[in-house]
């Protein structure tokens, strides 16, 4: 018997791909979400998961895809992004607004919309993926850090106001993870600048690492909430604090 439905986001690549890899792989109704409809019909082709184009900056489109669901069991709020890293006396509006409206926007209707199911369903899991961005700042990242500090409030504020409902609510929170797009948007398609991202770092935390975690917090009994759970990989002590090969 299947686990029940889960709705990932941001589901045509990186972690959130690996996400409905793995949950597929767990026993539940995957719906993988996301704003790309080849790459999502190629994953359903490989593993069985059923592809929803969805924008979560957009309410139509948010209430398309709920409509679309019967049930949900689990929700995974993994649409997100960073755009830009300028200092505050040189920040774009532009990439505030689209770090807010993915990141913060995009989980407020993700999770407002699927609530009711998720309650019904009796055992409800609503996942966020946030970042070690969320817990901390940094030179030149103030959009982005800020955009998951909001994050992170609403997935600490959901779970005090859901308290007695049969709903757990989880932060996922990954330091250095290297997947395929994400500092390449940052960087506005500079692969150079995204390379040196991860240049001589050993071993940075992989997108299937985080899937194996999320995998992991909504297996397991009804009665225990993983409200937190922060990953880095060994070579990063910090934000600021990564070992590099051949430095000190």
């Amino acid at each position: 018997m299947g686990r029940g439905v889960a709705v990932v986001t941001g589901a045509s690549s990186g972690i959130g791909a690996a996400t409905a890899r793995r949950l597929v792989a767990e026993g539940y109704d995957v719906v993988a979400a996301a704003r790309r409809q080849e790459r999502l019909e190629q994953l359903a082709a490989e593993i069985g998961c059923r592809a929803h184009v969805l924008d979560v900056t957009d309410p139509a489109s948010v209430d398309d895809l709920v409509a679309a669901v019967d049930s949900c069991a689990v929700l995974v709020n993994n649409a997100g992004g960073a755009f830009g890293l300028a200092p505050i006396a040189e920040a774009s509006d532009d990439d505030w607004q689209r770090m807010y409206a993915v990141n913060v926007l995009g989980t407020l209707r993700m999770t407002r919309a699927l609530l009711p199911k998720l309650v019904g369903s009796g055992d409800g899991v609503v996942v966020t993926v946030t970042s070690t961005a969320a817990h901390g700042v940094y030179e030149n990242g103030a959009g982005y850090t800020a955009a998951k500090h909001a994050e992170r409030a609403l997935s600490e504020t959901l779970r005090l106001e859901l308290c007695g409902q049969p709903v757990r609510v989880v932060e996922i929170a990954p330091g250095m993870v290297a997947t395929e797009e994400f500092s390449l948007v940052r960087f506005g398609g500079d692969q150079a600048r995204a390379d040196a991202v991860y240049a001589d770092v050993p071993d940075p935390l992989t997108a299937d690492d985080i899937a194996d975690c999320i995998a992991w917090t909504v297996t397991r009994p009804a009665h225990v909430n993983v409200d937190l759970m922060v990953l880095k990989p060994r070579a990063q002590a910090a934000s600021h604090k990564v070992h590099r090969i051949g430095t000190t």
